[in-house]
């Protein structure tokens, strides 16, 4: 019954048993090209039938889903899949549940159509640019394998970057001969592949058609939404992508030491591993999608420090499976920068992981990654891993009082109600006293018992 009156969505479809293959074909590979969902044959749309009692409408032998498996097997390249006989108690008739996984790979109809699931629509997609994009987006093909027919192969043969570079790296190579064995020009015709001018151009953010640098942004605030006021500085950075990792680290140090938070000790600059903050921008710039017109974006609040990446996670790559996944979206930029005498990917693959066991030592939250639109967002925030309680204890260790709002601060809880619980808590364990105001009614701060 729950299946008859889910509402079909971006995960979920289902149709009557006298679906055709076409159809067939085309949920399953919208699925499959979008994030996966669950379809089922033998339930019957409701605008077909009103009354949830009678939407169920299976076959009473599993043999007469055969059609389905034939239709499935004609998608090019083959899906990934799950298939799950539903059986009725009432009739003993059986419904056909098909589980589609989320693909690495842009998948195809018999007759060659590409479909997307978008909300609760299986839609075409007809542009070979947005067929292209979405192959970007699955880390099926790289933008940065594409070759770029308005630069020229001087643009890469002739920076400071590529001398620089090669000086420590293989001091009597050529410029040429190296950029050419590397596939970071085109063999035949010597123009230059985005990764090439990525790498190697001196400012790429000038000559490329689409943005491909990093914005960092200060504001003088710790809300989640920030105002236009809170607004204090935004820094543009350009350069070679081994330069813009350098120049936006040296940034970002710059402008937290700006930035005064609560902290057990007291009033004190805000501080974060270098490691995290190192590791999760050279994360954001390697393995981002730039096929995407826009920039890393880097933004410091007075609680933590967000850095939002271009593109969705490539392939099998998911939010839960990302400290384990070895995937790499533009595999010549990432082996080209461990090239680097000083790589800013020293240890590849292991980079989140030592990013998040760095806050880990240093009794921090661990980061927090999420998928948010065509953005991957990694949050560092400077919140403790003991408990509230544990830490108000160990700033009044070191300070007379707290008020409520330098223990949310502190704590990172964001309720007033819910730190005020806190206190009275250990109020109630005898740990600590209220401390009044003049007219010894309302309740200001709170101090050691």
């Amino acid at each position: 019954m729950d299946l008859s009156t889910r509402q079909e969505g971006h995960f979920y479809d289902k149709k009557a048993k006298e679906i055709d293959g076409r159809k067939i074909q085309k949920i399953a590979c919208a699925f499959a090209n979008a994030d996966g969902g669950d379809f089922i044959v033998g339930i019957k749309d409701d605008k077909d039938e009103p009354n949830p009692q009678k939407r169920w409408n299976g076959f009473i032998l599993k043999e007469d889903f055969n059609y389905i498996f034939q239709n499935l097997m004609e998608l090019k390249p083959s899906i990934p899949y799950v298939a799950t006989f539903l059986q009725n108690e009432i009739d003993n008739s059986y419904a056909l549940q098909i589980t589609v996984e989320k693909s690495e790979k842009v998948h195809n109809t018999a007759d060659n159509t590409v479909y997307i699931r978008v909300s609760a629509q299986s839609l075409p997609l007809k542009d070979p640019q947005k067929i292209q994009e979405l192959s970007f987006a699955k880390g099926e093909t790289s933008y940065e394998d594409l070759v770029y027919k308005d630069a020229k192969a001087e643009d890469i043969f002739e920076s400071n970057e590529i001398r620089r570079f090669l000086q420590d790296y293989a001091p009597q190579s050529d410029p040429i001969d190296f950029t050419v064995n590397q596939n970071l020009v085109d063999r035949k015709s010597y123009e230059p592949k985005m990764s090439g001018l990525l790498l190697f151009n001196d400012n790429p953010v000038v000559i490329l058609p689409r943005k491909c640098g990093i914005k960092i942004t200060r504001y003088d605030t710790a809300e989640k939404v920030p105002e236009r006021e809170h607004l204090k500085e935004q820094v543009n950075i350009e350069g070679s992508l081994y330069e813009q990792i350098h120049k936006a680290s040296e940034t970002i140090t710059h402008l937290m030491s700006n930035v005064k938070i609560w902290t057990p000790k007291g009033l004190d600059t805000v501080k974060y591993p270098e490691e995290t903050i190192w590791e999760i921008l050279v994360n954001a710039v390697i393995h981002r999608d730039y096929s995407i017109s826009d920039d890393v974006h880097v933004l410091i609040f007075n609680n933590r420090i967000e850095i939002n990446s271009p593109g969705k996670l490539p392939g099998y790559v998911t939010e839960e499976n990302i400290l384990e996944s070895r995937y790499s979206r533009n595999t010549k930029i990432v082996r080209t920068l461990n090239r680097y005498k000083n790589p800013p990917n020293k240890d590849m693959g292991e980079g989140l992981n030592t990013a998040f066991q760095k806050m880990i030592d240093w009794r921090l939250q661990e980061p927090t990654l999420k998928v948010e639109g065509n953005y991957v967002k990694v949050t560092i925030a400077h919140t403790p891993i003991a408990s509230p309680e544990e830490t108000i204890i160990e700033f009044l260790n070191n300070n007379e009082k707290i008020k409520n709002k330098q223990a949310r601060d502190l704590t990172g809880i964001k309720s007033e109600n819910k730190m005020k619980s806190v206190f009275y808590k250990l109020r109630g364990q005898g740990l600590i006293k209220p401390v009044m105001s003049k007219n010894a009614t309302t309740v200001v701060a709170w101090a050691k018992a």
